[in-house]
């Protein structure tokens, strides 16, 4: 009987063959029922994008990025067999010392190209959207309004549509902010798209060029993803579908020391969107990561710092005016130290309503967010070209929007104090001209005709009571509020960052405007709280967010008025809905392993939701089985079961993986007889680092092996490469407690054994499939609570 390892327990995708079709994986007959019991019990904010898209979404699939793809499952457990035990013999200490040096040479190095790939992106958007806004203006100094409209919306339909293009056609996996399929992978979920090279480059340029085109989005939530696809493609020793493989860093090819580097990754990647660098490492260890140690917190740490100096010392040279139209924007820091925060218990009464209504908000949008991506889902099943014109479509809609209300805000004089920064033109900044007579600005194009991070500047200026009336900030936060739930979805790489602070800062600047005789906190600091409100109501995290937001304005004044506001708003929108991002997870159908164990696994045990036929190899196999098996399952992990000649009775011997099985057949290390061979024989052939985990591009298959008729009938012995020591439960164990063991150990596999003798060795196999809260509903439908 096989092994049956679905693709959410998978192996490597790049040394395994996804399964094409459901019935290629020998499952059960409970186990196909699962979509239409699913389909009609699941709430709509529990049903997977797939639902309606293949068989058995619980298999091989998944969305990454605006596609299907088949999934894989990561292995961070160690598989002490002969090669393991020959490898790490064969070491010195040097070999060791290299080892070490490598880890935090990669990690510091990680943060030096994710500051650099930061840069480049953030002087790309000031350039290129700087250019744009600097061509509208002086056509509407000109009074050729018609002519600014054309050139501003022609500007922005061609930007989204060479970002979607980029997405549709090279690499859909970079759509999107990119951190669910991060928080996944780091859970051990892999797809190959995830963070393959072609994705790095096009999440890179594409997000430069959907920022620049005027979406309300951003490209903080894509840098942590890049900052993932970097230290992968470090990691990994390169790209062998590209050619680019460096054997000194043979060390890590495994997915424990990768996964390690990508967390250090995603954590430089918020540090080089909000230059936040101890905001970074909380935020990898608050969102992102399922598996944390105390050596990663400071390497970690040492990444992001890394980036932070890199950043500082590339920004200064900026702001000698030697990189284009850089402006202020790009990388959001706005300075409060030089105000002292003082507050009143009025003052805290209008913090907690700002909270109350941050939560509400934030889960409101987070509602709705979660409806309009189902609705994209199916128009991007129709193709690329589905996916550009929806695109190009919201892009029109941002641009009318942008350009048009402005024209029914009425000006304003400027302030007498201000004359030699009002009106702005020809610049970045506050008091927008747009039509303007001389002398006046228009408010609400100050917030429209600028970048992202140059609203959220303006928006959190202090001592900027009066540039921004009510009816100004109402306009402009309906408007973002509405557009960044419609542009979160489209096929380019947006996060989600910028729009929800855009839409919060607004807000809580509206309270600070309407509630200004009660409470006597600055417009500024309102404008920060509802930030952190909707931060807190969306996302729900709590200690990276404020701390973030402190690294962001360098006050610590702030910290229990945004404690306060984040705990409130988190709390609120917990009791509707979850975060966005744990939502985006679940809704893509990725096999996401939580924490504690479902209430649906208290009352099962181990043995209820094994499936088979199990297949098992004997610890001497013959040649032809092997192949056979492997040409006709997908399966990843198979038991090694020891019988006569070699054993009085069977025994289980260990597990053996796919990849590895791909390895020695390859090596034809074969005998004419039922033999045992030992480990010498195996590596007078092979190198144990012939048995790592091959990186990106195309992998090892059966295909590749060559094997002739007489090859078929020859012999091997298995249990040089046989995990010895694989992790066992009995089947009458819970399932709640097994499934707490297999996240906390990070496993692919976990064998279940029988309880009493006189049974074969092995039950069967436990796999990430087998834990999920739908599929046990689906086995056991009328018994099992929702």
């Amino acid at each position: 009987m096989a092994a049956r390892e679905s693709g959410w327990g998978g192996a490597e995708s790049s040394t395994s063959t996804p399964v094409a079709t459901p019935m290629a994986t020998p499952v059960s007959t409970r186990s196909v029922k699962w979509e239409k019991d699913v389909e009609e019990a699941a709430g709509t904010l529990d049903r997977p994008l797939l639902s309606k898209r293949c068989a058995n979404t619980t298999s091989q699939m998944a969305v990454v990025g605006a596609n299907a793809c088949p999934i894989e499952s990561l292995d961070y457990e160690v598989v002490e067999n002969e090669v393991y035990n020959q490898d790490w013999r064969s070491r010195g200490k040097l070999q060791i010392f290299q080892y070490q040096v490598l880890k935090w040479a990669l990690a510091l190095f990680v943060g030096l190209v994710v500051a650099l790939v930061g840069f480049f992106s953030n002087i790309s958007v000031e350039n290129i959207a700087g250019f744009k806004l600097l061509l509208t203006s002086n056509l509407m100094l000109q009074n050729r309004y018609m002519a600014a409209f054309v050139v501003y919306i022609g500007c922005n339909t061609v930007l989204a549509a060479a970002a979607a293009a980029l997405c549709a056609y090279i690499a859909p996996a970079a759509a999107g902010s990119g951190i669910p399929e991060v928080k996944a992978y780091l859970n051990g979920i892999d797809a190959h798209s995830i963070l393959a090279p072609s994705t790095l480059l096009v999440k890179i340029f594409g997000s430069i060029l959907g920022v620049s085109a005027g979406f309300v989005l951003g490209k903080e939530g894509p840098m942590v993803h890049t900052g993932a696809c970097v230290a992968s493609f470090l990691g990994q020793g390169g790209s062998r579908k590209y050619g680019l493989t460096w054997n000194w860093i043979r060390y890590f090819k495994n997915d424990l020391d990768r996964r390690d580097l990508i967390t250090c990754g995603a954590a430089a990647g918020v540090a080089a969107a909000f230059r936040a660098p101890v905001g970074g490492v909380l935020f990898a260890l608050e969102e992102v990561t399922s598996w944390w140690r105390s050596a990663l917190l400071w390497r970690t740490f040492s990444t992001t710092a890394v980036v932070a100096m890199v950043l500082r010392g590339l920004i200064s040279y900026c702001r000698g005016g030697h990189c284009g139209l850089f402006g202020k924007g790009g990388l959001i820091m706005f300075d409060l130290s030089s105000r002292q925060a003082t507050y009143t218990a009025t003052d805290l009464a209008v913090v907690v309503l700002l909270g109350i209504l941050g939560g509400l908000l934030g889960a409101l949008f987070n509602f709705f967010v979660d409806r309009l991506l189902r609705v994209y889902n199916l128009l991007n099943e129709k193709g690329p070209r589905s996916k550009i014109i929806l695109t190009v479509t919201i892009s029109v809609i941002t641009s009318c929007c942008t350009f048009g209300l402005p024209w029914l805000t009425s000006c304003t004089p400027c302030p007498p104090e201000l004359a030699n920064k009002c009106p702005t033109i020809g610049r970045s900044g506050n008091f927008k001209n747009f039509q303007c007579p001389p002398g006046h600005y228009n408010a609400l194009a100050s917030l429209f005709f600028n970048t992202n991070d140059d609203a959220i500047r303006n928006l959190f200026s202090a001592g900027t009571e009066r540039e921004f009336g009510v009816s100004t900030l109402l306009t402009f936060f309906t408007t973002v509020y509405t557009l960044g739930i419609v542009t979160y979805g489209v096929a380019v790489p947006s996060g989600l960052f910028i729009p929800v602070i855009l839409a919060g800062a607004s807000f809580g600047r509206l309270i600070g405007s309407l509630l200004g005789s009660v409470s006597g906190l600055d417009s500024g600091l309102f404008a920060l709280l509802g930030a952190a409100s909707f931060l807190g109501g969306t996302m729900r995290m709590t200690v990276s967010v404020c701390v973030i937001l402190l690294e962001l304005t360098n006050d610590l004044h702030l910290l229990p008025l945004i404690m306060l506001v984040l705990l409130i708003a988190k709390t609120l929108a917990d009791c509707f809905n979850k975060g966005v991002y744990e939502q985006m997870v679940r809704m893509k159908g990725l096999p996401y392993l939580e924490v504690h164990a479902e209430p649906c696994m208290r009352s099962l045990v181990a043995g209820d939701v094994v499936s088979g036929p199990l297949i098992t190899f004997a610890s001497v196999e013959r040649v032809g089985t092997i192949v056979e098996t492997l040409r006709h399952t997908g399966h990843n992990g198979f038991p090694v079961i020891e019988d006569q000649p070699f054993a009085p009775a069977p025994e289980l011997c260990g597990l053996v993986l796919r990849s590895h099985l791909l390895v020695l057949l390859q090596g034809r290390i074969f005998t004419r007889r039922c033999v045992k061979t030992g480990a010498a024989d195996v590596f007078r052939t092979l190198a144990p680092f012939d048995f790592a985990k091959a990186g990106s591009g195309k992998g090892l298959k059966v295909e590749d092996l060559g094997l002739s008729e007489g090859d078929m009938d020859m012999y091997v012995d298995l249990l040089p490469i046989t995990n010895r020591s694989p992790y066992t439960v009995v089947e009458n164990m819970s399932l709640a407690k097994a499934a707490v063991l297999f996240r906390g150990l990070g496993l692919r596999h976990m064998c279940v054994v029988p309880r009493t003798q006189g049974r074969p060795p092995v039950v069967g196999i436990l796999t990430r499939h087998d834990f999920m809260p739908q599929y046990i509903r689906g086995l056991y439908p009328n018994n099992m609570p929702r």
